[in-house]
């Protein structure tokens, strides 16, 4: 018997027998083509919940993935410390424009992280609220078919927004203490933000930290800059939990895991058999299927040809190697009804992905 979405991914995170992996995007995943799909667009969708939960629901409703997701960025946490945010249009993400405290480790100016926010009123604030009500509508709506995904920013990536990434990094170098010293203060909002998806309805937390990416931090420092932090406000949260790096992690791959999450999602920077042999089997497994090739440049046999090779790598979920470019097409989609459920679609969605191209009895094998 064919399994539920619901029922698949949340298989695939506990590493279960599969009648074939599942095709979600746990990063963001929110296009041109879903706006005008489902009538919800950016940027009034990053601050409307109702919105929000809609354009988050489409890529199941429209696009047929087996998981449903928001919020749809990177800086509303760092919004509701009182950083300056441009919020963008319907083809732009918001950006960040200002940080919110004095950290200049050239010039040896430093704020102290003892004026932060109280931390109720922080889950209240602006786009922190409208994602955890997004969550209890899509929960409401979409929870018994498919798994809620919640996102949120990791702690060394949100600390980076406040100060000023470029000089946080100096001071990895030059003051790692003091640097260690700001993101386990701001680790306790990444923590209290992820519980509060939970609660409000996610089943997923899915936590992004690109500052941490091995293009920016050395790998021998991401367990004590990044890795213990997380390990704290995501690896000990009571719910499912995937941790994704930007760029090449294979030097950081048993780090990820170190932090007790559920599962990691891997770039297409990292060749899926070596992703999967550095893994050993300690988690579930996200990706990797290259976002601007093939998902935006791509032809659909390419994204095909992609997904296929990290099935048969041992990708739990097949996924976006990272979040999906805006522009990424779907040709018809924009045509095609709504669905609430795709129990025996032939067509997995954004990634255009052949149903029976996924069946594969050497995962079931893999895992028993």
């Amino acid at each position: 018997m064919a399994m539920s979405c619901r029922e698949r991914v949340l298989a695939a995170l506990k590493q279960e027998n599969l009648d074939r992996p599942p095709v979600a995007v746990f990063t963001t995943c929110d296009t041109i083509g879903m706006m005008k799909a489902c009538g919800a667009s950016w940027p009034e969708a990053h601050s409307d919940p109702q919105k929000m939960a809609t354009l988050a629901c489409a890529q199941a409703d429209y696009f047929g993935l087996e998981s449903v997701r928001a919020g749809f960025c990177l800086t509303q946490e760092a919004e509701a410390f009182g950083c300056p945010i441009n919020m963008g249009t319907e083809k732009s993400s918001p950006m960040l424009k200002g940080h919110r405290y004095n950290y200049n480790p050239m010039k040896k100016i430093y704020d102290e992280p003892d004026d932060l926010p109280d931390m109720d009123e922080f889950l209240r604030t602006g786009r922190i609220k409208t994602t955890l009500e997004a969550m209890g509508i899509m929960q409401k709506t979409h929870g018994e078919d498919y798994v809620v995904v919640g996102g949120n920013t990791g702690p060394f990536t949100l600390t980076g927004h406040l100060l000023n990434t470029e000089n946080l990094v100096y001071s990895v170098w030059t003051e790692p203490e003091r640097a260690q010293k700001w993101t386990k203060a701001i680790s306790a909002y990444s923590k209290a933000y992820g519980q509060a998806l939970l609660d409000a309805g996610a089943d997923v937390v899915q936590m992004s930290e690109p500052s941490a990416s091995t293009d920016i931090l050395a790998p021998t420092d991401f367990p004590i800059q990044s890795g213990q932090f997380v390990k704290d406000c995501l690896g000990s949260l009571k719910g499912h939990t995937i941790l994704h790096i930007c760029g090449d992690s294979a030097p950081i791959i048993p780090y990820m895991f170190d932090t007790g999450v559920d599962g990691i999602s891997v770039e297409e920077k990292v060749p899926s058999e070596k992703a999967i042999e550095i893994a050993n089997h300690r988690g579930c497994m996200v990706g990797n299927v290259g976002c601007a090739f093939p998902l935006f440049k791509g032809t659909p046999e390419d994204v095909a040809a992609a997904a296929k090779r990290s099935r048969d790598a041992g990708f739990n979920v097949i996924s976006a190697g990272c979040g999906v470019p805006i522009g990424t097409p779907v040709p018809g989609a924009a045509s095609r009804p709504p669905q609430t459920s795709y129990p025996s679609r032939r067509v997995c969605g954004i990634l255009l992905i052949p149903s029976d191209i996924l069946g594969i009895p050497q995962i079931n094998q893999r895992l028993k």
